[in-house]
Formats: C-alpha cells, structure tokens, sequence
C-alpha cells in the first residue's frame, strides 16, 4: 500500500510540472522577442562639475550683532538705556517738501539741468504719479529727512537722518543715480 500510495504521489507531482512547464510559451515568446530585439541605448552619466573651493572673506567685515555705534553711558543718571545726544535729530517743526512724502525707492531721477556760466544746476526727479520735479542742492526727499548734498550728471547724492536704533538719530548716505536708457 505504502508503494501504491508513493506511485500516486508521483505521478500527480509529474502532471503538475507538466502543466505548470506548458503554462510558460508566453515566457518564452516574450523572451525570444525581447533577444532579437535591438538593444536598448544607455544615456551617458551627466558631467559633473569639478569641485571649486570657497574662501570665506567675511571674517573682516563688521559683525552684524554688534551695534553700529558703541554703547555710550547714561546720560541722564537713573534713566536706564537714556543715550547721550549727539547733536543729530530731524527737524519736526519744519513743513515738508512735496517729495519728501515718496521713499526715495519710489523717486527716479530723469535728468539733469546745467545752466553755462553759472555754477547751480537742477535735477529732475519723477514721483510714483509721473509728475517731474526740479531740484537742487539743499532741497528735500523722502520719508527719512533727506537732504540733497551733491549734484553731478549719473545722480544725486542725498544725507538722510535715520534712528540709531537706540534712540537717537545717525546720518546715511544715499544715492539716487540716473538710469541707463536703451
């Protein structure tokens, strides 16, 4: 019994292969057209970029953590944080000028004006409403008290008056330069 039982078994795992090897002719196909097929093309590796070394110059600069004045002591004794007066602060009293209600980011300068023999000459400055303005040496524009200093033919060359950031009041350079036309 034990023979005829192992006989079976056999036999029925025989079939089974059969079937299962039979059950493969699409493998088959799929593999023999995929042979005869041309190769596929392998595109090259990107180039890479040698690599370039940084030196870092910044050590020489300014911190930007430190205050751009030094701390001053008290001015006023028992007023913690009371800074001493430097002489610099803007004049609230005096009416302002039609450009100094425009930043100076939104001012362009158009052009200059020389007049022969004489030594003053005029800018002309656009607002955001595209009106020109005329101005020289000593007039005023934008929001942070700026006084023009110096004309020349590429731009203006204004000193505004600016918070220190610890309540008082420095002087910044700004400059307002004519822009190329194409």
């Amino acid at each position: 019994m034990k023979k005829l039982l192992s006989i079976v078994f056999v036999s029925l795992s025989l079939t089974g292969c059969v079937d299962w090897v039979d059950g493969i002719d699409d493998l088959k196909v799929f593999v023999e057209k995929a042979r005869a097929a041309a190769p596929g093309k392998i595109e090259p590796l990107p180039e890479s970029k040698p690599y370039e070394s940084f030196v870092y110059e910044g050590a020489s600069l300014r911190e930007p953590f430190r205050p751009l004045l030094p701390e001053q002591p008290e001015a006023v004794a028992g007023e913690p944080g009371a800074v001493a007066d430097n002489g610099i602060k803007p004049d609230s009293e005096r009416i302002k000028d039609y450009l100094e209600t425009f930043s100076v980011d939104d001012l362009e300068m158009v052009g200059i004006i020389f007049k022969r023999g004489q030594k003053s000459s005029w800018a002309l400055v656009r607002d955001p409403n595209a009106e020109v303005h005329r101005v020289t040496v000593g007039d005023r524009m934008g929001l942070d008290y700026g006084e023009i200093v110096a004309l020349d033919e590429r731009k203006i060359q204004l000193k505004e008056i600016i918070s220190n950031g610890r309540g008082g009041w420095m002087y910044r350079s700004r400059t307002l330069a004519l822009e190329e036309q194409e």
